[in-house]
C-alpha cells in the first residue's frame, strides 16, 4: 500500500505543476513557461518509476481484481483517489495544450500581419485567388 501512496503524492505534485503552467499560460508569461518543460517531464519519470515498481509488486494483474480479492477499504480509496487524480491531471494537461495552440495561433496571425507574404496575390477567372 505504500507504493500507492507515494504514486498519490506523486500525481499531485505533476498536478500542481501542471495548475501553475496554467497559471502561467494565463498570463502569457512565455519565459517562465520554457523553466516547465523539464519540471513536467521530471515528474512523468517519477510516476512512470513508480507505476513500474507497483506493476512489478502485482504482477502486472489489474489493481481493480486485487481490490476485489483482498477487500480492503483503504485500498480501494486510494485507487478511486488515483484514478481522480489522473483524470484530473489530463483534464488540466488538456486545458493547458488548449492554451498554447491558441496562443500560437494568435502569435502566427500577428506575425502574418506585420509581415504579409511577399508573393503577389493573382486571381484565376472565377474571382478566386490562385495557389500559385
Amino acid at each position: 500500500m505504500n507504493i500507492i501512496l507515494i504514486e498519490i503524492e506523486a500525481l499531485k505534485e505533476l498536478l500542481k505543476i501542471l495548475e501553475k503552467q496554467h497559471e502561467f499560460l494565463l498570463k502569457s508569461n512565455a519565459i517562465t513557461l520554457e523553466g516547465f518543460i523539464s519540471k513536467i517531464e521530471d515528474s512523468n519519470k517519477k510516476i512512470a518509476e513508480i507505476e513500474i515498481k507497483r506493476r512489478q509488486i502485482t504482477k502486472g494483474r489489474p489493481m481493480r481484481e486485487i481490490i476485489e480479492e483482498i477487500g480492503d477499504n483503504d485500498l480501494d480509496k486510494y485507487y478511486r483517489e488515483i484514478k481522480k487524480l489522473i483524470e484530473e491531471v489530463r483534464i488540466q494537461k488538456d486545458s493547458n495544450e488548449l492554451l498554447i495552440k491558441q496562443g500560437l495561433s494568435f502569435t502566427n496571425r500577428i506575425l502574418n500581419i506585420l509581415n504579409p507574404s511577399k508573393t503577389p496575390k493573382i486571381y484565376n477567372s472565377y474571382g478566386q485567388l490562385s495557389k500559385k
